[in-house]
């Protein structure tokens, strides 16, 4: 290669990642919705191809009929989650005192227990007053990235075994590690769509059969809440429910306090610990540590969708080590 064609080459590969970088962080603020639609596009690009190669229909037909049932099947149960959430959070600026008045009963308690201030007044009202304001700006982050979830996994299975085939292509990988590549992603993508969900369900139900019998009020917002906080690694559902119990203990209702404080240790933190290292290990066989720390970092990368792909993230630098050592270092020796 002479040096102007390297001049030219490296330049372009300047070039491009440059606006690579600025593409990235203009499109930060969609990225949930990117993320979204490649999620759904693995789990649904079977039914695509089953029936674009073997019913023969039309791809834009195919593309409508599975975008519509991932509308149907996927969104509208996670719209409906966090209108939910978005509703109860527009109510508190209804009923402020609702919220405010336990707050600071349970801060009460502990100033008078321990003579250790945790939350003033003001502050307290500060945050009850900013709670619409977040719940605005959720659904509208929510609304936008649903669209643009909606419109890219369409035209994502338009372009189908074409867009798989050019990405197989540029990948710097033979073709028996991009197959391994391209089986870790599906079934790491595949483990934690399907398992996240289904532990969340299955967690914030138990949950709320414990809110019941211990008489918390607002079943429904606390389990909801259960639900979301099954994604936080370690901590999980206590930070839900040890709250709950410690402030109905020290409110003077012992029993119902204890009660759920038993429950939750024993069995909601118990089953999350049971059915998250279950469900990972029967879908993908990713090492607990993986998943733990996967999520900590997806989190702060890619916002609620880093539960997904966090996890892969670190696996794949854990799988490119391996490739790198196997290809290059053991060959040497």
């Amino acid at each position: 290669m002479s040096t102007k064609e390297q001049y030219w080459k490296y330049s372009l590969i300047t070039i491009i990642i440059g606006l690579g970088i600025i593409l990235f962080l203009q499109i930060t603020p969609f990225l949930g919705g990117l993320l979204g639609a490649l999620t759904i596009y693995i789990l649904v690009r079977k039914q695509m191809i089953h029936l674009t190669d073997k019913r023969n229909m039309k791809r834009s037909i195919a593309a409508t009929l599975i975008t519509t049932e991932a509308i149907l099947f996927f969104l509208v149960p996670l719209a409906l989650a966090v209108w939910l959430l978005v509703s109860k959070l527009q109510d508190i600026n209804l009923d402020p005192e609702s919220i405010i008045a336990p707050i600071e009963d349970m801060a009460n308690i502990i100033k008078d227990r321990t003579g250790y201030d945790v939350l003033g007044k003001d502050t307290t009202s500060f945050i009850i007053s900013a709670l619409p304001a977040i719940g605005q700006f959720v659904m509208g982050s929510f609304a936008v990235n649903l669209f643009v979830l909606v419109f890219v996994l369409y035209f994502m299975l338009i372009g189908g075994q074409k867009m798989e085939q050019y990405i197989s292509d540029i990948l710097p990988f033979n073709k028996s590690n991009t197959d391994h590549v391209v089986r870790e992603i599906k079934m790491i993508v595949h483990s934690n769509a399907v398992g996240i969900p289904l532990l969340a369900i299955i967690q914030g139900g138990v949950a709320m059969i414990g809110y019941w019998f211990f008489d918390v009020p607002d079943i429904l917002l606390t389990g909801f809440l259960t639900c979301l906080a099954t994604v936080i690694p370690m901590i999980g559902t206590a930070l839900v429910w040890f709250p709950i119990a410690v402030y109905m203990a020290l409110s003077g209702d012992l029993f119902n306090g204890i009660g759920l404080a038993i429950f939750g240790t024993l069995i909601i933190s118990q089953l999350d610990n049971l059915i998250r290292f279950i469900l990972q290990k029967r879908m993908a066989d990713i090492h607990p540590l993986i998943t733990i720390f996967g999520v900590v970092i997806g989190l702060s990368l890619f916002g609620f969708m880093g539960v997904i792909f966090g996890p892969l993230l670190l696996s794949l630098f854990f799988l490119f080590v391996d490739m790198f050592k196997r290809e290059y270092l053991d060959k040497s020796k």
